[in-house]
């Protein structure tokens, strides 16, 4: 699966195999300044499920070097996978500052992905890899690698399994103790597959999942797959705030304890706490 944030020579290549559609998404991949990504195909024309927009409720600050593939909130600060070979990390971000508290740098044969804690642990996808990190999460210390299959891409939990998403339509919930699938959900809107799920969160007893190269997050019932809702972002980035490096819509995190909703994304200036609201 293509995944066209990816360096530009690579991007360029691949959207000429792959015909008009993707070639398209090329285009919108750094979008120049004062332009927001386009919005998500599978939200056009009549919705069988609720939309919604948002509401700002804070804005705080976002290392805008930062190309956030994952987002965590635990115990007052974020956690966040950043990705891009050569500049991989995980860290611990100040919420109120943005300031970096602690990090830890992937090699540079690795690009960082999605990311989530569960058991006093950090969990840490790469792209192409096939691999994974479990980490202790006070201290960062490396404990042990794991394999997966096909791709990484975005990564949470339910409290006991671990949820990756791969780029395609489908769901893993992987068990923490052998990295073994345990079920596999497959998400279809209206019929069709919804592919590009990308970065993860689970909240409040749903799937939070981000379609990579727009500004929606579809909230899924993680029993069945079944589309509970849409969410649209547009608009949430400013037109004053995108440069030449500023990229889609990724990174959500929700502090269980304040009912907060944390959004952000790739070299983003700024991150947000949003109130998710009916359109």
């Amino acid at each position: 699966m293509l995944r066209l944030s990816r360096p530009r020579a690579v991007r360029l290549w691949a959207a000429l195999l792959a015909g008009p559609f993707l070639a398209g998404l090329a285009g919108c991949d750094r979008p120049p300044a004062a332009a927001p990504p386009p919005p998500a195909p599978a939200a056009a024309g009549a919705a069988a499920y609720p939309t919604y927009t948002y509401e700002i409720v804070r804005t705080w600050p976002h290392d805008r070097g930062a190309f956030t593939e994952g987002l965590v909130f635990d115990r007052g600060i974020l956690l966040e996978s950043t990705g891009l070979n050569g500049r991989s990390s995980l860290r611990k971000v100040e919420l109120q500052s943005g300031r970096v508290l602690q990090q830890v740098d992937l090699g540079p044969q690795y690009f960082g992905e999605g990311m989530t804690i569960l058991g006093g642990r950090v969990y840490q996808l790469t792209w192409k890899n096939q691999k994974g990190f479990v980490y202790d999460a006070t201290t960062f210390a490396a404990e042990r690698e794991f394999p997966f299959t096909g791709e990484g891409w975005g990564l949470t939990t339910d409290g006991s399994a671990l949820i990756m998403s791969d780029g395609t339509n489908q769901i893993r919930f992987i068990a923490p103790a052998t990295f073994k699938v345990i079920r596999t959900l497959n998400v279809t809107d209206r019929g069709r597959p919804l592919t590009q799920l990308n970065e993860l969160e689970y909240v409040k007893g749903e799937l939070f999942a981000n379609i990579w190269q727009t500004q929606q997050v579809v909230r899924l019932d993680p029993a069945t797959g079944r589309i509970l809702g849409m969410i649209d972002f547009s608009g949430l980035l400013a037109p004053t705030d995108y440069d030449n490096q500023t990229d889609v819509l990724n990174g959500i995190a929700y502090d269980a304890a304040g009912d907060r909703l944390f959004v952000t994304g790739k070299n983003w200036p700024k991150l947000f706490e949003v109130r998710i609201v009916p359109r």
